[in-house]
Parts: C-alpha cells; structure tokens; sequence
C-alpha cells in the first residue's frame, strides 16, 4: 500500500494479464497453475493490512436525520455542524477482526430504563449492527502536511465491507460529552478483500446535493466521487434456520464521500499511514428497506422485525448471525466483496 497508486495499477495489470485466458504463460503451466491457484475452501482468511489507526465517520445523511429524530425530535434531527463537516471519532484498531470472526455479547455501564438516573452493570441488551464500507490509507501524508481532495483518489488503496456492532444501550449512557467508547470498541467486523479504486471506477457516480449549504472550499468536490455498490444485510436468528435479508442500500447514499472524509481527516495536520482504515458509518438510504442498523429498522425498538420461521427481533439475540455483502454491477459484468460475517457469542460478564 505504502509504494502508491502507479505500483497498485502495474501490480493489478500484471495479475489481469496472467489469469487472462489469452496469455499462456499461466495457463498452459500445470505445474505453475497448481502453485498459484488455491481451492478457495481450504484457505483460512486474514485482515488484509495491519491496521494502525482506525477512524469511524457518521456520513449517511438519512441515518443521522433518523437516529437525531428519535432523540431529539424532527426539528432538531441533525446537528448544526452535520451538514459542514463529516463528523467522525477514532475507533479501536486492535478490535477489528477479519469476516467469520465470532464477536462476544459486551457488558457494561446502561441505565436500566429510560427515566433511570443511575447505572447498572451488565450485559448489552440493545446490541445493533453497523452497515458500512471500510477505506484503507495507501501511502499516506506527513505529520504537519493535508491531503488536498483532488489528490484523495490516489490515497485511498480500496475498499471492504464492515460491521461495526454497537451496544446501544452502552453507547446512549457514555456517549455524552466525548463520543463512543465501550459501546464500539468490543468489535468491528471487516471483509477480507480489498477492492481497489481502479477497479471500482466504472462505478463512480454523483453524490447527494451539498448546495445548501454549500462545503468550504476545502470540501468541495469537482468530479463523481460516490461509488454505486449494492449492499445488502442478511440475518440468522439462532433459532432459524437460514438467512434473511433485513436491508438492501448503497453506497452512493453516502453525504460525504471517501474521499471528502479523507481530505477532512487530514486537513488539521493529521498524519495517516499505510494500512490506516477508514469507515463510512452506518450507511441507510431513504426508505425503511434501506436503513443501515436495527436502531433504525425498529425504530429504537419499537416496531419488530418478523422473520418466516415465527422468529422476532428487535436487537440481536445470542447465537444469531449477521451477514453483509456487496457487489458493483455494469453491463456484463460484476464486481463481488466477498462477505462480512460474524455470529453472537454469550457475555462472559453479569
């Protein structure tokens, strides 16, 4: 990642041309082919970088409108500063784990009802997923130096798909004055496959209007800078026995691009590294179908999510499984994220 976008083209162009069925150095080799192609089934995945420093951004318009309506009502859904900067926290790198990754029920400060004054300890009752893509810094910037945003496309390796569990309950005691804490940092779920940006852009489209009001300068893009990927949220509650999908959105959804959340982090000064990761935030599109987290599907809980076996949620229970996937689709062909998943392990903790 460290060596720049010109090594990432050659290194992927050499690739292309090797699986390619017209070029015989690879594929009239059976001796070759047999060293360089692995059954996918007997490959045991890893993060694909070394993760410094990880950085979760709040960028989805739509879901900072829905969860600010929910706790302090439709005229103040957004806060003043939301439209004028991507808002974002430093998250915990050490607990982001590759897909497939069983991730443990929390336990923490919560208070017992919403009138409650005082804390309880224990178990997360309200825990949420997170549906977001994931960006990795390439070669990074000096300390004291900024990445301008026409050069951010060329600083951001690529893609993957996230789950970034969250303990709502843990979260809506601690968050005040300072952010997240405990209720993010027990677990980020990450896709092993990084998807460049060279790959990704057939798929460059406009974003969402930002003309009232209008970013400062810094923050204003000049060219398509939102991605068009399907994603898609499926879960397995632990007493069913398959997958259903409880949300379809998109990246394009997204306010803030990558590449603004990018020129924004490092506008201060801010020196980011090779392997640095970025996240969107929970990403949910205009419609109820489309919305990023539990939060907002039941609307803090109110409403249920009914699946076919007989099976209701309104967070996720013990045992269950979550499962995100992606893709980009034009013309003839498609481009696929592989999967981020994880399943629900009891708290060890009461």
């Amino acid at each position: 990642m460290a060596l720049g976008r010109p090594v990432w083209r050659a290194t992927r162009s050499a690739i292309q041309a090797l699986l390619s069925k017209d070029d015989s150095q690879l594929r009239d080799n059976k001796q070759l082919l047999e060293t360089a192609l692995v059954p996918l089934d007997t490959v045991k995945m890893h993060l694909p970088a070394k993760i410094g420093d990880y950085t979760d951004f709040y960028c989805s318009r739509e879901h900072a409108t829905n969860v600010g309506i929910m706790f302090r009502g439709k005229d103040n859904a957004l806060q003043p500063n939301w439209l004028h900067i991507p808002v974002g926290y430093h998250g915990r790198a050490s607990s982001v784990v590759v897909s497939g990754t069983d991730i443990r029920r929390p336990a923490g400060q919560k208070l017992p009802s919403k009138d409650s004054k005082q804390p309880v300890f224990g178990p997360s009752t309200r825990l949420d997923i997170e549906l977001e893509v994931g960006w990795f810094v390439g070669s990074g910037n000096k300390l004291g130096e900024r990445i301008e945003l026409k050069d951010a496309q060329d600083q951001i390796f690529g893609l993957v798909l996230v789950n970034d569990w969250s303990a709502r309950d843990i979260q809506a005691w601690e968050y005040v004055p300072l952010g997240p804490f405990l209720g993010k940092s027990f677990g980020t779920t990450i896709s092993p496959w990084i998807v460049t940006l060279d790959a990704l852009e057939p798929f460059l489209v406009d974003g969402p209007d930002q003309s009232s009001p209008l970013p400062l300068p810094y923050l204003q893009e000049s060219r398509p800078s939102a991605y068009d990927i399907n994603l898609q949220v499926q879960i397995k509650p632990a007493e069913a026995s398959h997958f259903e999908t409880v949300t379809v959105s998109n990246l394009k959804y997204m306010y803030w691009s990558i590449t603004q959340q990018l020129a924004h982090h490092t506008v201060n000064g801010c020196n980011l590294r090779p392997g640095d990761m970025g996240a969107t935030g929970t990403i949910s599109g205009p419609e109820k179908g489309s919305y990023g987290s539990l939060l907002e599907i039941t609307w803090s809980g109110q409403e249920k999510i009914k699946f076919q076996d007989g099976v209701e949620r309104v967070f996720l229970e013990d045992g269950d499984e979550v499962k995100i996937t992606g893709f980009a689709m034009k013309d003839n062909y498609r481009i696929g994220f592989g999967q981020c998943a994880g399943k629900v392990l009891p708290c060890l903790y009461n």
